[in-house]
């Protein structure tokens, strides 16, 4: 999700953002070669076999050993094709409409678009606004405990609901906050954009993300929660520990802040939030949003909900959402005002449905994801488990996280990286004999926390922005700690298939 803002991220972050090319070029081009793709490499398919797993579930698996070429397939597909048929300028529309409601690509499309809009109507009433803003007032009193209460507060935000650029304003109020504290801007946004993505990166239920990957992939939702609620905890730990010894570390000394010349000149801009409080409608507000969450966990683990079912109860929400304001005028919404916000949030959500859209079109350009139907997609799925065959299932699960870590840098949008990457990424890891649920998480880990030093992301761009830190600053300071995230996954992907997650 994200919200507009009128924030202008510095001259020269402006400049490195416009030199990289949007995603729907980046999708182009990798259109381009998958179409050219189809006339150099041979169509191939697999058989599937029944696989019992520990807990006794069968599901459909690739026999990595039953691999066939197609020698006599038609060489390439054409520029454009009738009668329902695929061909390169069929790309948008046959990624669009392809699937059902229980997957890629309609499916999740439709999901991301209800989710957004439901999340937007939550985001409108100013709820949510005033309960972190009402927090960060609480935690003045107590600055030793401001660091890391704020830090799980963003991190759990990162976690449930994907925060990323609604982060923004926040780092707008807690600077000044943090300025008259005697931290310093780099602190403030280590306790909120780099939370969020903490959280973003270990989530267990992000609508946005690994429930996406997660269907993509033929996975349960939600499943496997309990090892990624222990990886949010433990690197939300970490992370909020390290940025209290440099919150410290800056009180003590300002002078060693990157943005001590910058900061002295707003250190005098605090502001006062004694007076916010939380009124009946914003408390029934937060309680719908606590209680669409515990009503989807249910769903998910006893009644087997589905995306169809997800998106209905978000939808649900924010009809709720709207009542609770439409009664208690929470920030004046109108009847008016909650469409305008459902459509606004839904419109914010459309470029990332649209990129599921259209990296499905580039899976059914290269054939189609289905193992069995021939396909230049399992001809390099084939050829990429005989390169990696020799590796040890460790290894292979950290060149996965490696992959999705580069692969970020061009495409930051979440479901949209899922989409284009776990139609691979899922039969790869049964051919190389790694759990999907390790593959999702190297999709999670990958794609989450490089957004925090890509210039490519929005949503960092205009947090910085907000916080008036030039990139450049804020690249060789986060270099280190981001090395050890970097170091500290490769293990968690070790453990994850030490352990058997699946």
């Amino acid at each position: 999700m994200s919200h507009s803002t009128d924030i202008s991220p510095q001259e020269n972050e402006s400049v490195s953002a416009s030199k990289m090319p949007d995603t729907y070029l980046i999708l182009f081009f990798v259109a381009v070669f998958a179409f050219a793709l189809t006339y150099f490499v041979n169509p191939g398919s697999f058989e599937v076999i029944e696989q019992v797993t520990s807990s006794g579930d069968v599901r459909m698996v690739l026999d990595p050993n039953s691999f066939q070429l197609i020698e006599d397939a038609k060489a390439g597909l054409p520029i454009f094709a009738s009668g329902g048929e695929m061909g390169f300028l069929n790309l948008p529309f046959e990624g669009m409409v392809s699937g059902s409601k229980w997957g890629a690509s309609i499916g999740v499309f439709a999901f991301i678009i209800i989710t957004g809009g439901a999340f937007g109507i939550i985001m409108s009433t100013g709820s949510i606004n005033r309960g972190l803003m009402r927090l960060i007032a609480k935690s003045q009193t107590l600055e030793v405990l401001a660091v890391p209460v704020l830090f799980f507060a963003f991190s759990l935000g990162g976690a449930i609901f994907g925060m990323g650029e609604e982060v923004i304003p926040f780092v707008l109020i807690i600077v000044p906050i943090f300025l008259a504290m005697g931290y310093d801007s780099i602190t403030s946004l280590l306790v909120t954009y780099v939370a969020t993505q903490i959280g973003f990166a270990c989530s267990w239920m992000n609508p946005f993300s690994v429930s996406v990957a997660q269907g993509i992939a033929d996975l349960p939702i939600l499943s496997g929660q309990e090892f990624r609620i222990a990886l949010w905890f433990v690197f939300t730990l970490i992370g909020a520990g390290f940025t209290l010894m440099y919150a410290f570390k800056v009180k003590k000394d300002p002078s060693k802040s990157p943005t001590f010349k910058q900061d002295k000149q707003n250190r005098s801009e605090a502001i006062s939030l004694d007076g916010i409080q939380l009124n009946t409608g914003d408390w029934l507000i937060l309680l719908t949003l606590v209680s669409t969450i515990g009503w989807m966990i249910w769903g998910v683990t006893t009644q087997g909900y589905y995306l169809p079912e997800i998106a209905s109860q978000f939808f649900t929400m924010g009809l709720v959402a709207a009542v609770i304001g439409l009664i208690f005028r929470l920030d004046g919404m109108t009847a008016n005002g909650a469409v305008e916000a459902f459509r606004h949030g839904a419109s914010q959500l459309l470029p990332a449905a649209l990129v599921v859209a259209f990296a499905k079109g580039i899976v059914l350009m290269l054939g189609g994801d289905g193992p069995e139907q021939a396909s230049v997609l399992n001809t390099i799925l084939h050829y990429a488990a005989e390169s990696l065959s020799g590796l040890s299932q460790t290894v292979a699960a950290s060149f996965m996280f490696l992959f999705q870590s580069v692969f970020n840098f061009f495409v930051t949008s979440g479901s949209g990286q899922a989409a284009l990457t776990m139609p691979i990424m899922a039969p790869l890891s049964d051919l190389l004999g790694v759990s999907r649920q390790v593959a999702v998480l190297a999709f999670q880990l990958g794609d989450g926390l490089t957004n925090i030093l890509v210039p490519t992301s929005a949503a960092l761009m205009g947090c910085l922005g907000a916080a008036k830190v030039d990139w450049g600053v804020w690249i060789r300071f986060i270099a280190k700690p981001m090395l050890v995230l970097f170091l500290l996954s490769i293990l968690t992907m070790i453990l994850a298939v030490v352990i058997g997650f699946h």
